[in-house]
């Protein structure tokens, strides 16, 4: 199933929608926000899959809101071998962590600010895991069980800064640079995410394209190595990387501009759509 938060103008407040054909089925009295419906589990899912309503709203007759709110962003550096190498490093021994803070979160469709802080934006499509339940030192043979679901994330990155600060969380958390969704496609629908075709569109170019199946670290073994010293929360995202063709390190490099629109496509996933603007 695919969930997704999203708003419209005629009805009221944040709404929790499930994907049925080309509708989005509002099922927000089932579970009052994401966070609760995380928590519920399956269970929920399956009792608002059941759901006979007449609110239902066309794709193109809503705001998508960020897939998920989480506490944190637990994001992962050159995890995929070709991406490490394109930028002239040795592939990590472990899994190289950071973060984006969560004023980065931004939605499907809505625009990207290019800040002016920055002169060389980048683009970098990823598989996100949002986690479903409390997870503590949890072993790696176990860890896919706190999954709730998956979704498309942007990690957009300000190169400039990410480089010349000597650490990445500030050219990682500018405002909007954390584009997140558009739905949340739960665990059982992805019984492998090792097996995923992912790519980075820009302008309808194939900038990225590779499968999680070449990541250096797969997803439950981050979860049990970020389990370790990090519990993970419901709601919890972990961004688990990008794959080569990153625009800094093309020849030339090809970094984002105004009007730019950058697509991250994950089978089985989704499509996450975004278009850049220049700071006004």
């Amino acid at each position: 199933m695919k969930v997704a938060q999203f708003k419209t103008k005629t009805a009221e407040g944040d709404r929790l929608g499930l994907l049925k054909g080309e509708v989005i089925t509002d099922i927000t009295e089932i579970a009052p926000n994401m966070l609760s419906l995380i928590r519920g589990g399956s269970s929920a899912l399956y009792a608002a899959q059941k759901l006979t309503t007449r609110t239902a709203y066309g794709l193109e007759a809503v705001e998508f809101l960020p897939a998920v709110y989480p506490g944190k962003i637990v994001a992962i550096g050159r995890n995929y071998k070709e991406h490490a190498a394109e930028g002239g490093s040795e592939p990590p021994k472990s899994p190289l962590i950071f973060t984006k803070f969560p004023n980065s979160l931004n939605a499907h469709n809505a625009p990207v600010t290019l800040h002016s802080i920055s002169e060389k934006i980048d683009f970098e499509a990823e598989l996100a895991v949002v986690i479903g339940r409390r997870a503590s030192k949890v072993k790696e043979d176990e860890a896919l069980d706190y999954v709730f679901g998956y979704t498309c994330i942007n990690d957009v990155s300000a190169r400039d800064l990410q480089f010349s600060d000597g650490q990445w969380v500030r050219g990682k958390s500018l405002d909007g640079f954390a584009p997140l969704g558009p739905f949340i496609t739960t665990r059982d629908e992805v019984p492998d995410p090792q097996s995923l075709k992912i790519e980075g569109l820009l302008n309808g170019e194939t900038m990225q394209s590779a499968n999680t199946g070449e990541m250096i670290f797969p997803v439950a073994y981050l979860i049990h190595y970020i389990s370790q010293a990090i519990t993970l929360e419901p709601g919890d995202v972990i961004a688990t990387g990008t794959p080569e063709g990153v625009g800094v390190f093309r020849k030339p490099p090809r970094l984002l501009l105004d009007s730019d629109v950058f697509e991250v496509s994950i089978e089985k996933v989704g499509l996450l759509r975004n278009k850049f603007v220049a700071a006004k």
